[in-house]
């Protein structure tokens, strides 16, 4: 099992290593934790938008690791852009998820779902008036770091401005073949840690040669070699299942790409298409 830390700007040790949540059915999230937790998963990751904040929360209280050796995110609504709403929803995340505490919260895109990749609109003020609610939980100790998810350099930068407490990690989309280099690079300058989600590129990137090839190299899978990749960069690698094979494979990653096979992938040809995935606003269609 992979179990390295990174050390966030406030000086909370994150998990480099965590289990994605989205689309895995509220019934069915309390289980994957536990199973996940079994196998040696601290981390875990989901979202007031997943619909499944009370059974992930479930799974945290009943897997039998102690919840301080747990790391718990979950992320404010794309929606809620005033202060009012960012700190309902706040609250209403810790009463579901049966929590006193997450060990962080973020939000979860600068532009609500349906602007998102579909308007100029950047919502300075309302991702400011969300971060102020952050920051109030923060400093009350509900959660022991805050930070943002989709920003872009510009989204930071305006957020910055008014800021009192700097953004701890930007969860974004990072995986072979769609690697935002200059983000990356502008947020591990800036001592922001950076989260990828969708590291196996939901399942796309099975499907492309060039890659099994590589893996193959290394005596790994694809998505051993996806989520390796993207733990070299330096984020923090957001694997996404509720099957517990593919858990335990996933968290078998304890290999090292060379530089040479790094520089291939990161600049990989980009994927076009996501499949089924491809209508969800991240990805630029609509939900």
């Amino acid at each position: 099992m992979y179990n390295k830390n990174l050390t966030l700007n406030n000086g909370v040790k994150i998990p480099q290593l965590g289990l994605g949540t989205w689309f895995i059915d509220d019934s069915k999230a309390a289980d994957a934790v536990k199973d996940a937790a079994k196998l040696g998963y601290r981390h875990f990751d989901t979202a007031q938008a997943y619909g499944n904040e009370r059974g992930v929360g479930e799974g945290i209280r009943t897997c039998g690791v102690p919840r301080e050796e747990l790391f718990v995110v979950s992320k404010v609504a794309a929606e809620h852009k005033t202060y009012e709403e960012a700190k309902a929803g706040i609250d209403e995340t810790l009463k579901k998820m049966g929590l006193d505490y997450l060990d962080m919260m973020i939000i979860h895109s600068p532009q609500p779902w349906v602007e998102v990749n579909q308007s100029d609109n950047r919502y300075k003020e309302g991702n400011r008036q969300a971060w102020r609610a952050l920051e109030e939980a923060y400093n009350e100790g509900k959660l022991k770091a805050i930070g943002v998810s989709n920003f872009q350099i510009e989204d930071i930068e305006s957020l910055m401005e008014t800021a009192k407490v700097k953004p701890m990690v930007n969860q974004i989309l990072c995986h072979i073949s769609n690697t935002p280099l200059e983000l990356i690079d502008y947020c591990q300058k800036n001592d922001i840690a950076v989260e990828a989600y969708s590291p196996i590129a939901h399942g796309e990137i099975l499907s492309q040669p060039e890659i099994k090839a590589i893996a193959d190299k290394y005596g790994v899978s694809v998505p051993q070699l996806c989520i390796r990749y993207t733990l070299q960069l330096g984020t923090i690698s957001l694997p996404k299942t509720e099957n517990p094979e593919h858990m335990k494979s996933n968290a078998e990653v304890d290999f090292t790409i060379s530089e040479e096979d790094m520089e291939v992938l990161k600049n990989f040809k980009k994927i076009e298409n996501y499949g089924e995935s491809s209508g969800f606003p991240v990805y630029g269609g609509k939900m």
